[in-house]
């Protein structure tokens, strides 16, 4: 897996046609959030990478930095608390 510097850079791990992965896009999008998508679909090797890393075989998966947020699922209700923000801004 490649090296963060930047402690708010946004990376996202997922597949084309997830709507998990859409919808995730579309949020950051949202909030014009600039961040790196890396399809894992054609990839096996990188998705083993990123599931060691994260220990979920889910898609997405998503790090801020070098903190590890998870799926969609808690990237929304980080944006929802204004959590995300925060992190963002670290």
């Amino acid at each position: 897996m490649e090296n963060f510097e930047d402690s708010s850079s946004v990376n996202v791990y997922g597949t084309k046609f997830c709507p998990y992965c859409i919808a995730t896009r579309q949020l950051l999008d949202a909030k014009g959030v600039a961040y790196q998508y890396t399809a894992v679909d054609n990839d096996p090797n990188l998705r083993e990478n990123v599931y060691r890393r994260s220990k979920q075989r889910t898609v997405p998966q998503i790090w801020i930095g070098e903190q590890h947020i998870g799926g969609f699922t808690d990237l929304r209700k980080l944006a929802s608390n204004g959590d995300l923000d925060r992190l963002l801004s670290a």
